[in-house]
């Protein structure tokens, strides 16, 4: 089975950023949510992240106007939006209007029964590239926590997914336990020293690690 790609979230500092391009890392991922303690306009411009030349900058958003997104992901150079709201349909169909050249990544937060989770992602299917699964909380955002990731083995899924929510390296080894192709692992806060600042040794142990649990 093929190693997932892994995507780094929640990233604020230059200097971890660039060291983490060497590292190869597949996606970065910068938080546009006012309310999270990683919300990269706090520490970097938008033209700071334009400025960083890499193909695959994802941009988070929660439940964003659509005209302030779209502009959002212009200027900072964007081509991946992560949808973390309670964006809907036709939203989504919407932002693929005006914004033709963002690939989107829709998440669905686990709480529910893999039934209700089913007819949640039957309704926007068809318009997103790319479904993330992530640990439901009553805040929006990273929690740190996971779910119980058996739960995507009864989903039929049409579009590749991120797997997120308390990915670590104690928990890494049980996600052979997931039958689906994960395409992505999504990490962030237990591979940080404190909100948006990152520890690369434990990225890189990771980055590592993970292609002996997918041979």
């Amino acid at each position: 089975m093929q190693a997932p790609k892994i995507k780094v979230c929640g990233l604020a500092n230059k200097s971890q950023i660039h060291e983490l391009i060497q590292m190869e890392i597949d996606f970065l991922g910068f938080i546009f949510y006012p309310k999270s303690p990683r919300y990269v306009l706090n520490q970097l411009t938008l033209q700071e992240i334009s400025a960083i030349n890499f193909p695959t900058k994802v941009g988070v958003f929660v439940n964003e106007e659509l005209e302030k997104l779209i502009q959002i992901a212009t200027k900072a150079g964007l081509s991946w939006v992560q949808l973390h709201g309670d964006e809907d349909l036709e939203y989504i169909q919407k932002l693929k209007e005006n914004a033709s050249f963002l690939r989107i990544i829709k998440v669905f937060r686990i709480s529910e029964d893999p039934q209700d989770l089913a007819q949640k992602i039957k309704r926007v299917e068809d318009e997103v590239d790319y479904f993330l699964f992530d640990t439901d909380s009553k805040a929006f955002g990273g929690t740190g926590k996971t779910f119980d990731w058996h739960i995507l083995n009864h989903l039929e899924l049409k579009k590749p997914f991120f797997l997120s929510g308390g990915i670590s390296l104690e928990n890494m080894k049980n996600l052979s336990q997931v039958s689906q192709p994960i395409f992505a692992l999504d990490i962030n806060s237990k591979f940080e020293n404190r909100p948006g600042d990152k520890n690369l040794k434990l990225i890189q142990d990771f980055k590592n690690n993970i292609k002996n649990i997918f041979k």
